[in-house]
Formats: structure tokens, sequence, C-alpha cells
């Protein structure tokens, strides 16, 4: 016991040092432990700030970051607008469970298809890579035969190959990343894939830039 809470004490510390010291230079109004993306703009319109999620559905820490969402959110009610952005790696997966949550999203189920397939590959140890267990899971959020025309049509391909090569692009090379404001990512590797100090770091960061108008 004596070791755990010894552990928790220095990561705290860690943390708080890394917030005071962190690209003091960059953006001097806004703390926390981040790296701005090359290319991209800050923005804030003083009064949304856009969060970006990059995730996986194949990705185990993703899946333990999503009880950390309506904590972020809830400490900035209308303040914070979040979105979710499905990539997947290469041989590590398929973009069709990407596909079928931004298919799903349009038809008014995203939240409901998200949990679905992270229950689907977590829990139930499903194949979500394949098209089949897809419409099934379509059909158990509640949507009908044109979710798993869309899916099979490739109707969202296009918008998931794009998000593949954004990420790319400014350098996301694990899942979840979020990006803050256009242009400030955070990852959990910083953190020593801690999921409640990565959920502070963004907190904190949030009330910064929130703070700042």
């Amino acid at each position: 016991m004596a070791k755990q809470f010894l552990n928790l004490v220095l990561s705290l510390v860690i943390l708080l040092l890394m917030i005071i010291s962190s690209h003091a230079g960059t953006l001097p109004a806004i703390v926390g432990v981040y790296d701005t993306l090359p290319g991209e703009e800050f923005k804030y319109d003083g009064k949304t700030v856009e969060v970006v999620e990059y995730m996986s559905f194949y990705c185990h820490t993703c899946y333990d970051f999503e009880k950390s969402i309506p904590v972020i959110r809830g400490n900035y009610p209308g303040k914070v607008t979040w979105k979710t952005v499905p990539i997947y790696w290469g041989d590590h997966g398929s973009p069709k469970p990407g596909e079928a949550y931004l298919i799903a999203k349009e038809m008014g189920k995203g939240e409901a298809m998200k949990k679905a397939l992270f229950d689907a590959h977590m829990i139930q140890k499903k194949n979500i890579s394949d098209i089949t267990i897809l419409e099934e899971i379509g059909r158990e959020v509640g949507l009908g035969p044109e979710f798993g025309k869309k899916l099979k049509a490739g109707a969202k391909a296009g918008e998931t190959r794009r998000a593949l090569a954004m990420a790319q692009k400014v350098g996301i090379n694990e899942t979840p990343t979020i990006v803050i404001a256009g242009n400030i990512k955070t990852d959990p590797h910083a953190m020593d894939h801690k999921i409640d100090l990565f959920r502070d770091n963004i907190i904190v960061i949030l009330k910064s830039i929130l703070k700042a108008q």
C-alpha cells in the first residue's frame, strides 16, 4: 500500500513539473504536457474549444480512455466540442469498424455504435473486421438495412483514408491521441500510459485555454 501511494505521489510530482516547464516559449498562456502539430494553427473562437480524438477500435488504451471522456467534457459543459476520428494501423486491423462508426454517426447512432464496437472487440472477442459482424452490431444498435448497404459500398472509406493520412502527416503515432484547438497534441505516452494522468492533463490544457480569454 505504501509503495502504491509513493508511486502515485511520484507520478503527480512528475506531472506537475512537466506542466510547469513544458512549452513555455511556444504558447505561454497554455499549460500542460503537449506538442504542437507542424503546419497547423491554434484555433479558438473565445467560446468553445474543439477536441479531436484520434482513436482505434482495436486499441485497449482507447477502450480504457472511454470512461474519461464524460469526465473531461463534464468539467466544461457547453464549452468543449468533441470529435471522434477513427483510424487503424496497417495490418493491425481494418478500416471497416471506423467506417461503421462514421455511418452510424451520420444515422444518429454514433455513440451507441462506438460503445458496441468496443464491447464486441474487447469483451466478446468478436472479429470487428468482418462486415457480417458489423452488420449484426448495426442491427443491435437499431440500424436497418441501409447501414449494411452503405458499409458494403464503402460510403465512408474515403473519410477513413483521409483521417489516416492526416494522422500520418502531423506525426500521430499512437492512439488515443488528442488534438486540442487545432494544433495542441497530447497522448498517454508522456504520462507513462496512466489514463488518470492523461485525463487530468487534458483538463489542465483545456482550463488554461478557456481562462486565457
